[in-house]
């Protein structure tokens, strides 16, 4: 426990993760999750109706690809950090636990597109211009998704001293709430870089800069996905780095690190490749700027 002064600053945590009503325990990690698919749904409508979509698709699409995201998430999660739940002591039925945090985005971004794949087979659409429709508002929906992680006093850095420095609680999973001391007050473990926070503002500015993209330059098919993979990546890269929390290991860094890297250089080249392609459209064959054009912007 780390002291603190009254002159100190810092960046507070919630000393409450859930609230109750009725029998039901409302978590705030599922409500922030639930708001980012909401404002995807919402971002990519629009952004899809501009290729030649109709209107109601991206719902109905979303169907499939919400749910086969988040179980892609926590299978992620929980392959890559399997003594959390499977060693002796601990509950292998908490691997079902999502509110308590815990969705890789590497597996829901990859269930996801399997998800989105059946989706459009069955709307008869281009499953490239809905990644490209999508790309954008899946990552203003990670900005809004690791404030459920500020809620659960988690993803943090290295302690820290600086004046926006993250205060780090206790907490009980069990009750949704910071543990106290014999007084009363809230445990507090101790003041980290804000990582979380870092994350969520990357992800903003790498969704602004896709939307504006995007539109000044027309992108071709599969590339505002694939720079949505390259921009997102590189800053995780180095918010990996950042993280002290626990985590497996390779080679001295953590899994995600070296995952964040390789998937990097995967949309990097994939974005080098396909940026001067016609433009992804809802409907394969409708009129678009071909590659041969030159890059002018675009609705």
């Amino acid at each position: 426990m780390t002291s603190m002064t009254a002159s100190d600053s810092f960046f507070p945590s919630p000393t409450v993760s859930a609230f109750h009503v009725g029998p039901l325990t409302i978590h705030f990690y599922a409500l922030c999750i639930l708001a980012g698919i909401a404002l995807a749904v919402w971002l990519t409508s629009r952004r899809w109706t501009a290729r030649g979509g109709q209107p109601g698709q991206v719902l109905d699409i979303c169907l499939w690809a919400v749910p086969a995201g988040i179980i892609g998430g926590r299978l992620y999660h929980v392959i890559t950090d399997p003594e959390l739940y499977f060693l002796p002591g601990k509950n292998p039925w908490n691997a079902f636990a999502i509110w308590d945090g815990g969705l890789g985005i590497w597996g829901a971004v990859a269930l996801g597109v399997v998800g989105a794949w059946i989706g459009c087979r069955r709307a008869k659409v281009s499953l490239v211009a809905f990644l490209d429709a999508v790309a954008p508002g899946v990552v203003f929906a990670q900005a809004l998704g690791r404030w459920g992680n500020w809620f659960n006093n988690e993803l943090y850095g290295d302690p820290t001293t600086l004046p926006w420095k993250l205060q780090i609680h206790q907490m009980d999973a069990a009750t949704g709430s910071a543990v106290t001391d014999p007084s009363g007050a809230p445990v507090v473990l101790g003041y980290f870089q804000p990582t979380f926070l870092y994350e969520s503002l990357w992800c903003v500015v790498v969704g602004l800069v896709l939307l504006y993209v995007d539109r000044r330059f027309a992108l071709g098919a599969g590339s505002v996905f694939s720079l949505y993979v390259a921009g997102y990546t590189a800053g995780r890269f180095a918010f990996e780095l950042m993280r002290s929390d626990y985590a497996n290991l390779i080679l001295g860094l953590r899994v995600n690190t070296w995952v964040a890297a390789l998937i990097f250089l995967g949309g990097a080249v994939a974005f080098a490749l396909l940026f001067r392609r016609r433009r992804s459209m809802a409907v394969p064959g409708d009129s678009a700027p071909h590659s041969s054009e030159p890059l002018t912007a675009g609705s």
